[in-house]
């Protein structure tokens, strides 16, 4: 059962995107904005079939993307799922499954999900973007009506067979928007190796009016909406553990803030690394950097020094050639 089908995401993983919304969803997030999407006889049938060839009219333009596969929570119809991405490989799709986690039942004695269609759904999954929506066991619960305990416990599963993750935290004003919490949340994602790039997003009402149409309350009404500055913020003085930042200057921190743009750029595949080949010790070695020109005057030499420092902790996979 599929809710609604997307031809043009640009924030659903890396590149331009197919985003198929999955039908269904045990969570009851407080800050849902599709809450259209909870029950599952409320989506429309379709066959992996047709969204396959929906994709393939018009896979010009997703060269840089692939089909990513969101809700409601997709692997709340893990067959329909698995069918989905194994046909989408197999005509060399790149897959990316935007889950909570929710459905994950924990681990055998042997290390192996108690589910075994996970582990037949990863072999078919080239990204997973996991939604943690509270570190806290209880806060979780208030938030959702759910435990966080085997949420958190598919990160450790997805970080023991390296499976690329991308991390997304809401950061809503008086729950998750908490210095404490915020630490807690670092302190966990510090144990984990996998995360190729994490997203605090700021807590909106813009789904508001869907539960005004549906006849349903909107449990935070009165909480006041964040910013993005006010949520990047949040990351740098809670769940960072960038030394290297937190001892930039305020102007150096602006020029580190225009470097994070230009990686988002390349993230998001909107830019491609520029590829040199140097032969050395008749061995061909690959070299991909990112030319950025910093208008002359604008920083030291050392203090660019401390900011690629803050800039190659965060992102260690990429090089700039800095141009002052």
């Amino acid at each position: 059962y599929i809710h609604s089908l997307e031809s043009f995401g640009t924030v659903d993983g890396p590149g331009v995107r197919f985003v198929v919304f999955f039908q269904g969803c045990p969570m009851r997030c407080a800050y849902c904005h599709n809450p259209d999407t909870w029950m599952l006889e409320d989506g429309q049938e379709m066959e992996a079939d047709d969204i396959i060839a929906r994709f393939e009219r018009n896979r010009s333009f997703y060269e840089t993307g692939g089909i990513t596969a969101t809700g409601g929570e997709p692997m709340f119809q893990i067959d329909f799922l698995i069918e989905l991405f194994t046909k989408a490989k197999a005509k060399g799709i790149h897959t990316c499954l935007d889950t909570s986690g929710i459905m994950f039942t924990g681990l055998k004695e042997d290390g192996t999900p108690k589910n075994e269609k996970i582990e037949t759904l990863m072999q078919v999954t080239d990204l997973v973007m996991l939604d943690i929506k509270h570190i806290s066991d209880a806060e979780h619960k208030e938030l959702t009506g759910h435990s966080n305990e085997n949420i958190l416990a598919f990160a450790k599963y997805l970080n023991q067979i390296e499976k690329p993750v991308w991390i997304r935290h809401v950061v809503v004003p008086g729950i998750t928007f908490v210095k404490e919490e915020l630490e807690e949340f670092g302190r966990f994602l510090n144990t984990l190796s996998n995360v190729k790039k994490l997203e605090v997003l700021p807590y909106h009402a813009l789904g508001a009016v869907k539960y005004e149409n549906l006849g349903m309350e909107y449990k935070l009404k009165d909480t006041p909406q964040l910013t993005k500055a006010e949520a990047k913020e949040s990351y740098w003085e809670g769940c960072s553990s960038n030394y290297y930042y937190k001892q930039l200057s305020k102007e150096e921190k602006q020029i580190y803030n225009v470097l994070d743009k230009e990686l988002n750029k390349l993230l998001t595949g909107k830019e491609t690394l520029t590829q040199t080949v140097s032969n050395q010790s008749n061995t061909t070695d690959k070299l991909y950097y990112k030319i950025v020109k910093i208008p002359k005057g604008t920083v030291s030499k050392k203090a660019m020094e401390k900011v690629k420092l803050a800039i190659r902790y965060d992102n260690p996979q990429y090089y700039f050639v800095w141009r002052i």
